[in-house]
């Protein structure tokens, strides 16, 4: 008996102590819930909650379903016929390779293709004046939109009666990209960090340049939506919206030969469902900017971007919407592969897709690649154009071109190489006048000039390349 009044007297007692705890629970902060307490109505509103939670999430990754991008009827008729201002001459094709030569012709000046592209990111090369470009054989020069736009802005470049007068490069002719890679690199950093990182967002600086606020890179930094993206400045942190209309209207005001559209750059990493959606949404921004540009035309080409990775049936599909659309010359761009091996054998399927019909007669581009490697790869292929810095960035780091391989001037063996130029074979201005011993001293006393000569050395290099890449195409050895 004393044994069951005991039991009774426990029971009453655990039931005062959960009343008594209850309401307690019920005054927490919501977060706080639901940790310590494991009474069957709690576990209840706790998997209900969890319920609810995942029902939501499913709810957003459904995808959201978007119209079709315009087809080629939805396009002024007079928008297919011959640019009077731009035009692609092929001068002759390989019998030996899918290599061709010939002249792109612009408002300011004919490139001779296959080409060089220098990358003159600030609308300046780095540490080369451009009438040292020019004496170098630098013709088709890429400036960005992004840096532009932020910084002093296309209106006052508009001002300035365009990139051409701003410059004083009137005689030869100008690119400029949509500012698109440069947007999505402040999640993803440079193809090289997203190639390294495996995919993995950039982490988000403390501070953004001049004190200004955070998430200027990193995860935060780029929101895409189908209007456009949504970015921070690099250089103050103000925020801005680039859509696919916007880009265009600042292309117009710098006023480059060759304007890019809008395009959304995923990285190498990225999931395959992903991959397609970005593809869709590329076609439907470029279609946009293509309307935009269609509008008003003033005497520039606008090419195309072709995305999906290294997806063969998202190349194509790529290939086939943007090449029956009213562009003038055709972009590759998208992730290109991981290394030089892979961008090889991606171009070599998708080159041969601009082959047929009209394809054939616009000029295609390679964007953001032009070491020496990839070039002598990407041209038998059939590629006409490709950007880089890779000649100046190298410079900076004492590194320079030579018919025998690359060195660094800062090299031991170069302090005492009195009188051998940078190349022998050279007439550039820098192998003309200063040896690798004097070349070796500017750079290990830090003089800026150092740069400076190996730059202007380096640019000359790759012209003097292409020529010669030129003269054995037709001759059909390549």
């Amino acid at each position: 008996m004393n044994h069951k009044l005991l039991v009774i007297l426990l029971s009453l007692e655990v039931a005062m102590i959960r009343a008594f705890l209850l309401p307690l629970q019920r005054s927490l902060p919501r977060r706080y819930r639901n940790r310590h307490y494991s009474g069957s109505s709690t576990n209840k509103q706790s998997n209900t909650a969890g319920t609810s939670s995942s029902l939501s999430q499913k709810r957003q990754k459904e995808p959201v379903m978007y119209p079709p991008p315009p087809g080629p009827e939805d396009f002024p008729d007079w928008a297919y016929e011959p640019r009077d201002f731009f035009r692609f001459e092929i001068l002759h094709e390989s019998t030996k390779s899918g290599a061709r030569v010939g002249r792109i012709h612009t408002p300011h000046g004919i490139v001779d293709t296959p080409g060089f592209v220098a990358v003159a990111t600030n609308a300046a090369l780095k540490g080369v004046d451009f009438r040292d470009a020019a004496k170098a054989g630098q013709q088709l020069v890429f400036a960005n939109t992004y840096h532009l736009m932020l910084h002093p802005g296309a209106d006052i470049i508009e001002q300035a009666g365009g990139i051409h007068k701003w410059t004083n490069r009137m005689d030869r002719p100008f690119i400029t990209d949509s500012g698109g890679f440069q947007v999505f690199s402040l999640a993803y950093g440079s193809v090289h960090e997203e190639l390294s990182s495996k995919g993995e967002l950039k982490r988000s600086n403390s501070k953004a340049r001049r004190g200004s606020s955070q998430d200027v890179h990193g995860e935060n930094a780029v929101k895409v939506t189908e209007d456009g993206a949504y970015f921070k400045s690099y250089r103050d942190g103000s925020k801005f919206l680039l859509t696919p209309e916007s880009t265009v209207t600042n292309q117009k005001k710098i006023g480059a030969d060759i304007i890019i559209p809008l395009d959304e750059l995923p990285g190498y990493y990225v999931e395959h469902d992903r991959l397609v959606e970005s593809v869709e949404r590329t076609h439907r921004w470029e279609a946009r900017s293509l309307k935009e540009h269609l509008k008003n035309v003033k005497q520039q080409a606008m090419y195309c971007v072709v995305h999906g990775g290294v997806d063969f049936e998202l190349r194509k599909k790529s290939v086939d919407y943007l090449t029956s659309l009213p562009f003038d010359g055709f972009g590759i761009g998208g992730s290109l592969g991981n290394g030089r091996e892979e961008l090889k054998q991606l171009l070599s399927w998708l080159m041969p897709m601009f082959d047929e019909g009209d394809r054939k007669k616009k000029p295609r581009h390679l964007l953001g690649i032009a070491d020496e490697e990839s070039i002598r790869n990407a041209v038998p292929l059939g590629v006409d154009t490709l950007d880089s810095c890779y000649p100046t960035r190298l410079a900076r780091h004492s590194t320079v071109f030579s018919r025998h391989g690359q060195f660094h001037l800062r090299s031991r063996p170069c302090k005492t190489a009195f009188g051998v130029p940078i190349d022998d074979k050279c007439s550039c201005s820098t192998c003309q006048h200063y040896d690798r011993a004097y070349l070796w001293h500017l750079y290990r006393a830090n003089e800026q000039v150092a740069v400076s000569l190996s730059a202007i050395h380096n640019i000359h290099y790759m012209n003097d390349m292409m020529t010669i890449i030129r003269q054995q195409i037709m001759r059909n050895e390549i």
